[in-house]
């Protein structure tokens, strides 16, 4: 069920595309109500160095908050490793490559079906890509 604010859809979109305007990578966006009883949508992306996932974080907060999502809690802000930001249904990863790489939260959330968010990506931001 949706936040008062944005349609699940329209804040999976405004988060993609907030990420991949600062160059984003990997994005994957999970299913996870039937396997989760504490949000309904993951989204995860990578950046290539603490700066930019500190970047990648900030810019999707601006984008919802400037919508009226306001985050439950970021944790991570300060090393630029992994961001969790916390918009109660939507909980958003943002790693460092070889952290996400090391954590496989895909493998872990495997049973979780990946959703498309119906948004351009060019081909080096394919959803899912390896």
């Amino acid at each position: 069920m949706p936040e008062a604010g944005m349609e699940r859809m329209e804040k999976i979109r405004a988060t993609l595309e907030a990420a991949l305007s600062v160059k984003a990578e990997k994005p994957v966006v999970l299913d996870v109500r039937e396997v989760s009883s504490f949000a309904d949508t993951f989204v995860l992306v990578s950046g290539r160095s603490d700066r930019q996932v500190r970047s990648i974080a900030d810019r999707i907060e601006r984008r919802l908050r400037g919508v009226g999502e306001r985050p439950l809690g970021i944790e991570g802000a300060e090393s630029g490793r992994w961001i969790l930001m916390d918009f109660a249904d939507l909980i958003v990863h943002v790693f460092l490559a070889e952290v996400r790489e090391l954590y496989d939260l895909e493998r872990l959330w495997s049973d979780a079906p990946q959703i498309d968010p119906g948004i351009e990506l060019d081909a080096s931001e394919s959803l899912g890509a390896s």
